[in-house]
Parts: structure tokens; C-alpha cells; sequence
């Protein structure tokens, strides 16, 4: 099944779409606020960037000097890295994150390559691929892992699934250390085959340049403490590496799996080509919130919490997705849509295991 031959039902539910735009784009115009971010965003940045280059200078100064504060801090690091990516990388590669579409490609661009992933990559998987096909067997590779791991009722199911809701944690764990040795390489030359590379108005050598020469960079500052360090050997570094890596993995992967793997998520399949319901309707059905009330998570996960919000208008910055929620439940409840909300983050993490285990299973 080629997704340039998938469709959305068009002639549905055209007045649901229509109104909610309208509704949005009001809040908008009448409280003259820009859908762009604003101070609060720049300040966050400030903290979020904060959190991943103070432990790591504190690791590179030796000011601790003991290998468990180098391990504290590399835990540090790996929240602080999480945090750049949810609350700005993800942002700014959505072009929600300023007016100036410059800063927000620069922007993009440099705060995941100082996470050791590539923009374009990231952007033609999650923007082009998970934002219009969400949870579409096939079609959505954020649901397509490798295979120990089983995300929908369509793909195979293996013996060893029945216990991923045991072991699926480890593998979140290694999202961004895929990143920053295999994965982007793996996925440009696929992105390549696939078209998407030159959708993008570029050319496979030139990512291929990109990465290699990000990953160089990326690997010459993460080794300095390394070099200058003497107690510390390269059993310690990669160490440290490592459980970065992992804690911000799995925070990231934890955010991002709760509001699409629950069995409140729909797993349309489409019949001749098309998909059931419009694209807004896909999105209602396919995504859910969480924690919605905890403005500390909200603050944290950069408004990821609200992924509904997230999937109908992606090009609006996540620190107005607390205010226009309102209206999007509203309206969903008017036209008698689904709108998936409700659940604390500790009660989402349980329908997430929940539906590990029975995907294991079923």
C-alpha cells in the first residue's frame, strides 16, 4: 500500500473542519495573540537548553570529581536533551516556533543536530509521514518499530510480543542512540528510494554530507570530557553516553507512545484507498490527551500532552494548546466526534502497558 495513493474521505464531515477552523482562528484574531511562540517559549528555550549544557559543563570541568555525580549529571543531560526536543527542536521544525520561517529552519536544524539526529529526517518521518498517516498500518512508521515490538493489530504477531509490555521500555530506551549512530544514515538511503529526499528539494549526497559532518561535530564536543578528564576512562564515558541516551529515549518515546498506542487510539485500515473519515476526524480518532491538568507536565513535554491539539493545527506553537483545547472538545462534542482526553499521565502509562500486553496477545 503506497501512501501517495492513500486518500482521506473528503466529503466528510466538510462542516466539523470548516467550523473548527474558523473558531481557532477567532481566539486567534480576537485576542490579537500570535500562533507563533512568544516570551514564554524564548524563556524556555533558555531553560531547556539550560538543562543539558550546565551538567554537561559541570561534567567537563570535573567539578564533582566522582564518577556517580558524572552519572547524575548524564541522567541530567538526558531530560535536559528530552526537553530541547519536545519544547523546541519540535516546535521549530514544525514552523510553529516563530514568524521568521528562517529561525525556525536554523533553529531546527541546530538544536537536533546538538542531539545527535537530522532535521530532514525528522521532518519527513514525523511531519509528512506519522501527521498524515497516524496509526495507518503501513504507512505510519511511528507505529512500525522493529520487531520485537508490536504497536497495531495489522502487523504480524510474534511469540516474543507477549511479553513487550515487560520489555518494551528497554527498547524506548534506545530511540536517540540509534539516532546518533545508525538510524539516520539507515533512513536517508530509504527516504531516498522512496522519493522523499527529493520531494524536499534535496539530493541523498547532500544529507549524507550533512549527517556525516553533524555527527562529527556532535561526537567531537560529547568526547571532550573524555579527553580532559584524566580519571575518567572511555569505560566511564560511554557509560554516561549511554544513560543520557537512555533516559532521554525513554522519556521521549514514553510522551510520544501514550497518546497514540492506548485502546482508546483507532487503527483505521483504508478500503480501496481511502481512509473513513476526513483528515481532522483521522486525527480525533487516532490521538489522545493526557495529564491535560498538570501544568508541570504540560511544561515539561512541551505541550505533547496535548497531542490532539498537536495533530489538527501542528503549525501553532504548543504554549497555546492549553487555551484552544477548550475549543477543540467544544466543537468535537457538538458534531458528536470523538475527542480522547481525561486520563492522568500515570493513567495513560497504564492503558499504554494495557495495550502492549494485549497486542502481545491479540
Amino acid at each position: 500500500m503506497g501512501a501517495k495513493n492513500v486518500r482521506f474521505n473528503t466529503s466528510s464531515n466538510k462542516d466539523f473542519q470548516s467550523e473548527l477552523r474558523k473558531r481557532v482562528d477567532s481566539y486567534f484574531k480576537d485576542n490579537n495573540i500570535s500562533k507563533n511562540g512568544n516570551w514564554k517559549l524564548y524563556i524556555k528555550t533558555f531553560v531547556m537548553f539550560s538543562a543539558y549544557v550546565i551538567p554537561f559543563l559541570l561534567i567537563t570541568f570535573n567539578v564533582f570529581d566522582s564518577k556517580l555525580s558524572w552519572l547524575i549529571l548524564a541522567i541530567l543531560m538526558g531530560f535536559g536533551m528530552a526537553g530541547i526536543g519536545m519544547s523546541v527542536m519540535h516546535d521549530a521544525n514544525h514552523g510553529s516556533y516563530s514568524k521568521n520561517d528562517k529561525l525556525n529552519k536554523i533553529l531546527g536544524f541546530f538544536s537536533l543536530a546538538f542531539l545527535a539526529g537530522n532535521s530532514q529526517n525528522w521532518k519527513t518521518q514525523h511531519n509528512v509521514i506519522h501527521h498524515t498517516y497516524t496509526n495507518v498500518h503501513e504507512l505510519d512508521e511511528d507505529i512500525a518499530p522493529v520487531g520485537v515490538l508490536r504497536f497495531e493489530p495489522y502487523s504480524d504477531k510474534k511469540a516474543i510480543h507477549k511479553l513487550q509490555f515487560i520489555y518494551a521500555w528497554f527498547f524506548y530506551g534506545l530511540m536517540t542512540l540509534m539516532w546518533s549512530t545508525v538510524k539516520d544514515f539507515k533512513q536517508v538511503i530509504r527516504y531516498n528510494k522512496e522519493g522523499h529526499v527529493q520531494a524536499a528539494g534535496t539530493t541523498l549526497g547532500k544529507q549524507l554530507f550533512i549527517i556525516i559532518l553533524s555527527k562529527l561535530v556532535y561526537f567531537s564536543y560529547m568526547l571532550i570530557p573524555f579527553f580532559v578528564i584524566p580519571e575518567m576512562t572511555f569505560l566511564n564515558w560511554v557509560l554516561g553516553y549511554c544513560v543520557m541516551h537512555f533516559v532521554a529515549g525513554l522519556t521521549l518515546a514514553v510522551v510520544f507512545q501514550l497518546a497514540h498506542v492506548t485502546d482508546e487510539n483507532e487503527y483505521p485500515m483504508p478500503t480501496d484507498n481511502q481512509l473513513e473519515h476526513s483528515f481532522m476526524v483521522h486525527q480525533l480518532s487516532t490521538t489522545m490527551n493526557f495529564a491535560t491538568n498538570n501544568p508541570v507536565i504540560s511544561y515539561v513535554v512541551g505541550g505533547l500532552n496535548f497531542q490532539v491539539e498537536h495533530h489538527l493545527f501542528p503549525s501553532i506553537s504548543h504554549i497555546h494548546y492549553p487555551k484552544i483545547s477548550k475549543i477543540v472538545q467544544a466543537t468535537a462534542a457538538e458534531y458528536n466526534l470523538p475527542y480522547h482526553t481525561g486520563k492522568s499521565f500515570w493513567g495513560a502509562l497504564a492503558a499504554h502497558t494495557k495495550m502492549l500486553y494485549t497486542l502481545g496477545r491479540v
